[in-house]
Formats: C-alpha cells, structure tokens, sequence
C-alpha cells in the first residue's frame, strides 16, 4: 500500500503540469468560447525560452520572466489572428486553425534546435513507455530537497508544483467569482450578444483571458520541465489529458480542472509502477507500452459519459460558414488528362521520382477519406491516418506471417480497418464537431503509442516488410519486370496500380457526392436535427459515413504499404495526421483537388521531394508549411484553394447569367418581327 502512494505521490508533477494546461484551457474557453488545442503549445514555448535564456547565460529569474513574456506574446497572437479574426466562423474552422498553430509551433521549434545544433530526435517509444517522453531537461526554478513519506524520500518538487498549481486555481476561482473582470467575463461567455448590448469589450475580455492562459500554461510548463523533461512532440500534446480534466469541469469549473488534472498525473505514475510487476503484460521483457495514452482515451470517453456527450461549444448546433460541397461537373477532360500526365511521369521521371509519385497516389486516397468524412459530413476526424496505419500494419502482419498472398491479404486488411472505423462511428452517434475532434486526437494517440509501436502486434525494430504484390502470379510490386526509360527500380508496374486504385476511389467519392446519399451526408452536416426533422436517418447517414470513408482510409493504408515496401511508425502517427487535415483543407476539403494535394504534400510525396532534393528543405518544414498556411487559408480562403478557384471561374458566368435574364425579350430573340 505504501508503494501506491508513494507512486501516486510522485505523480504530481506530471498532474501539476495537465492541471495547469487545463486551467489555460478553461482560461481560453471563458475568453473565446473554444476549446484551445494549442494551449499545450504555449507551455512548449515557454519551456524552450526558459531554457535557451538560461543556456546563454541569464540568471533564472530574468529568463523566467522572459520566458513567461514569451508565452504572453504567443497567446495574444493566437488570439488576435486565429481566434478575433475567425470569431464568425464555425467552430470547426477555429479547430481546424488550431491544429495549424499547433503545428506551426512545433516545426518552428524543431528548425530552431536543428539550427542550433542541438536538435535531437523526438522520443522514441520506449522513451513515451517509461514516461520520460523528453529529451531536454531544463533547470529547476523550485527549491530543491527530499520529503521523507511512506517510507521513501520523495523530491520536494512535486509538492511544491501541486501547491501551485492548487493556487492557482483558487486565485482563479476568486477572481471570476468576485471581480468586475471575472463577473463580466461569466456574462460574455453566456451570452456574447447580450454582453455587447449591455456595453461589455467581449474582444478585450477575451485577450485578457488569452493572457492569463498563456501566463498559467506557460508558467507550469516552465515549473515542471524540470519534473517531466520537455520536447516538441509530448509537450505539446499534454493537451489531450489536459482536455479530459477540462470535460470533466464542463469547461467552466477551475478547482475540478485542476484535482482531476492531478489525479490523472497520479494514475499515470500508478501505471508506471504497475509496469515493474511480473504480472504485467511485456514483450520481449520489455512491458507494453502507450498504456498511458490508452488511460488519457478512457478518461475522455469517460468524462463526455459523466458529463455529457457533447462540449458546451458555442454555436455548434448550426454549421454555418462550412466549405461549400459542389457538385462536380466537366470531370471528363481534367480526368483524363491528370490520369495521362500521371502514365507518361512513371516511365519517363528518375526512381526516386517514381517512388514519390506512388507515395502522392497513396496518400490521395487517405486524403479522399478526409474529403468524405470531413468535406460531406463535416466530422473532424482524425483517425484516418491511425485506420490507414491499422491496415498496412495489418497487411504486413497477415503477409509476412499468416502467408496471405495478394489481394487476399490486402483486402483482409481493409475490412479490418472498416470494422475499426466502423465501431468508432458509434461514438460519432453521440458526438460531433469539436467533440469527435477531441475524442479522436486522443485515440489517434493511443492507437500510435499502444498500437504501431508495440512489437506484439505493431512494427518491428527496424519495420515490417512487405512483400512483393502478385497478380495471377505477375509480379506488380516495385520490383516488377516493367522498366521505365531511365531503368531502375521502382518499377512504373507499382505506380500504374495505385494509380488505378486511387481513380476508382476517386470516382466512388465523387458518385457519393451526387447520389442521395451525398445529399444525406450534407444534411446532417448543415444541420442534424433538422435532417431528422426531414426523415434523414442520421444514424444510418452517420454510420454510413464512417464506415465507407474508414474503407478508404484502409485501401490507402495497404496503398501506402506497397509503396514504401515497409511500414513504420513513423509514417502513421499523430503528427503526419494532423498535416494530412491541414493541406486537405488547403487544398479544399470538400473537394477531390484538394485529396490529391494533400496526397502531393505528404511525407515523402512528390512535392515535399522536390523540395528536399532541389533545395534542402526538411520534412520540418513541410510542416511549418502546414501551419501557417492553414492559418492563412481559413481566415483568405475559407473553401480552400479548389474551392476558391472554382468560385471565381462560377462567379463572371453567374454575373452574365443575372444579366442576360434582366434584359429584355426583345433583346434576347431579335426585333420581334416576321423573319
């Protein structure tokens, strides 16, 4: 009994750092009535300014004063070009726009320790199994010292870390319970329209709450770096259980957010200490790990079960402001000619440009999978990317040991993906919008950490191979007897069937789009309620949706398989699925161009290539890309480079249309005389 305490004592810090990235969270809400993803972000910029301030030299006061200018700066610019600016918009958009903050944030950071010389990779597996998922360790601002308790001495951190973040809370609980400022703020977030008739700044009470988030954010993520170790890939990301403390006090209360935040940092040390008994399950001697994202998935699932199955997110019942879904027309011609330029790339361009082009093509379809899920049924789902992971893991697994040859095994692995997002559509029955967004950021989380990377059923050490597809015994793969003119290995035979596979899903996505089903979709996305008032079956649509779309995402995954020839964590986790929501949005989410640039823009695609071979450019960059150019797009062109394009070639024909019908009959059939 006495080691579970002790363990759960030396939780602490960790919950001391969720509780204060939920304070900012709830701090966020209150100001601008969205749930703040990036909130982890801020504590990442402060970390990494605290300690870059001290390495050069500064005493730790100064630079802790610094750093927490820093974080300052950083929420104020989230608020006043991210949040003011799409404040009409839906809730979905300001979502979408704070994955690109989030990822903005990272690769900065990341380009800025590859420049320094410094930058290290981000932690491996074990690292994020033993809990200590960092690989900086910055200098302790707290008084340093042993606690003697349960019979073991304890750092004095933790309990420092625990009593401040607790005041926190009650500093904040005070504030917004006795002050004109907290008063006022309680009145803007009911009601922001009665707030601004009643003569209340709801923009200045919403930068005053930016700031305070970013000050307790920023504030803990410096106090427990020196606890927790920091990086830019966990950091960041402690926003998940952060989220589940938040849901749990209904984005409102401070003293629930900040014992649940605790308690969840207490039961992920438990965890860790229930890895050192025998009886827990291990691999190779090494327990199993991502159990701890498993636990941060649960505590979601169960917050929204106790609380509601919906967040209290303003404005969400109507999705006005959504991308427009058009229905396609004139697809013959650009068809044709994409699919042509496509046939004459593979046997014409260098291998490594071969190679890049059937990664493009596997990635389209993953992106088509987003155009269905979130373009039609405007579902920010996140788990696309973790589907198509499920089924090349999967197709390696049943190849290589179950002996599958191709397609069998390919196709096993997609109905195994389609049966997975399939039983996450039932969630999606209950939840929706920024909700499903949450609940889904943390099972991506999961499935990565407690799925891919464990050796049972996951990646082996170095990937899994795959091999050599064969159809009616001819060799398709990368090593098929069909050359190009340059010769080499990857073979045009590999291309030419993704590039088959990816026109017929092309063609699928686009015949949803103009059935009735589409119509459903775009119902329930409008509206659900008034969808079920229509006698849209929004259970069947939803369900529907999930499961055709987590089918896509399957036969992308084995796509992506066949092209690279091996799978790796790497190529699947949660990162690679938040640039995969963002160039799809850039490209136009609701439309197949912007599946085919998200595709072009994925790790190891055609474009991301090009750039790395001709000038350098990293994969950090492609993120950074990311980022910021989703931040510019939803706030210019909110339907997303397709969208915006086919909307300036519709809107001159629609001004001669209008025209032509105000003008008179005479002027429209001749003089009216006898011809």
């Amino acid at each position: 009994m006495n080691e579970i305490l002790l363990f759960a004592l030396l939780g602490l810090g960790t919950g001391a750092l969720i509780a204060g990235i939920g304070l900012g969270v709830v701090l966020s809400y209150r100001g601008s009535g969205v749930i703040n993803l990036a909130t982890g972000a801020s504590s990442m910029v402060a970390a990494y300014l605290f300690l870059w301030l001290t390495s050069d030299g500064l005493a730790t006061a100064v630079a802790l004063v610094l750093a927490l200018a820093g974080s300052v700066v950083f929420g104020v610019v989230v608020e006043l070009v991210v949040f003011r600016p799409l404040r009409s918009s839906s809730p979905l958009s300001s979502l979408v726009a704070l994955l690109g903050v989030l990822l903005t944030a990272q690769a900065t950071i990341d380009l800025i320790l590859e420049g320094g010389g410094s930058g290290k990779a981000p932690p491996s597996a074990l690292d994020v199994m033993i809990g200590g998922g960092g690989n900086q360790i910055i200098p302790s601002v707290l008084p340093q010292g042993l606690v003697t308790a349960f019979g073991a001495r304890i750092p004095s951190d933790r309990f420092w870390l625990t009593g401040i973040v607790v005041l926190a809370a009650a500093v904040l609980w005070a504030l917004y319970r006795w002050s004109h400022f907290g008063l006022a703020t309680r009145a803007a977030s009911e009601n922001g329209t009665s707030a601004k008739l009643a003569g209340l700044h709801t923009e200045r009470l919403a930068l005053q709450n930016a700031v305070l988030a970013a000050l307790v954010a920023g504030g803990m993520g410096i106090l427990a770096g020196a606890v927790t170790q920091i990086d830019t890939v966990n950091l960041p990301l402690q926003v998940v259980p952060a989220l589940g403390a938040a849901i749990f006090a209904r984005f409102t209360s401070f003293s629930i957010t900040c014992l649940a935040g605790l308690l969840i940092g207490a039961a992920q040390s438990l965890l860790y200490y229930a890895q050192t008994k025998p009886w827990f399950p291990t691999n190779g001697g090494v327990p199993l790990p991502g159990v701890s994202s498993v636990l941060t998935f649960l505590v979601i699932v169960a917050a929204l079960w106790l609380r509601g199955s919906s967040l209290p997110t303003r404005g969400e019942l109507l999705e006005a402001h959504l991308p427009s879904a058009p229905r396609p027309t004139r697809l013959a011609s650009p068809a044709l000619v994409c699919v042509a330029a496509v046939i004459v790339a593979l046997f014409v361009v260098p291998f490594d440009y071969r190679f890049a082009i059937g990664v493009s093509l596997a990635g389209t379809i993953i992106g088509l999978s987003l155009v269905l899920i979130t373009g039609y049924v405007g579902q920010v789902s996140l788990l696309q990317v973790p589907l198509a992971g499920i089924a090349a893991f999967a197709v390696s697994h049943l190849a290589t040991d179950g002996g599958m040859s191709f397609p069998v095994a390919s196709v096993l692995a997609v109905v195994i993906a389609t049966a997975t997002g399939f039983l996450a559509g039932a969630s999606a029955l209950r939840v929706r919008g920024v909700t499903l967004a949450v609940v889904t950021l943390a099972a991506a989380i999961a499935i990565e950490q407690f799925g891919f990377a464990n050796p049972t059923w996951g990646v082996l050490r170095y990937g899994n191979a795959i091999p050599e597809p064969r159809i009616f015994g001819w060799d398709v793969g990368s090593a098929a007897g069909l050359r190009a003119i340059g010769g080499g290995l990857v073979s045009p035979a590999l291309g030419l069937m993704l590039l088959a596979a990816t026109t017929a899903i092309a063609l699928l996505v686009l015949r949803v789009r103009q059935s009735g089903l589409g119509n459903r979709l775009l119902a329930v996305r409008s509206n659900e309620s008034a969808a079920a008032a229509a006698g849209v079956g929004v259970r069947g649509t939803k369900f529907s949706a999930y499961a055709l779309s987590s089918c896509i995402a399957g036969v992308g995954g084995v796509a992506y398989a066949y092209a690279f020839t091996k799978v790796t964590v790497d190529s699947f986790g949660v990162l690679v699925a938040l640039q995969f929501v963002a160039f799809a949005y850039i490209g136009g989410i609701t439309m197949i161009p912007g599946a085919v640039f998200a595709g072009l823009m994925t790790t190891g695609g055609v474009i991301p290539h090009f750039l790395d071979a001709q000038l350098g450019l990293s994969q950090t960059w492609i993120l950074l890309v990311a980022g910021v150019a989703l931040i510019l797009c939803l706030r210019a062109f909110p339907s997303g480079i397709a969208g915006s394009w086919r909307a300036a070639r519709v809107r001159p024909r629609r001004r001669v249309a209008g025209a032509r019908r105000r003008a008179p009959a005479v002027a429209r059939t001749g003089d009216g005389g006898p011809g």
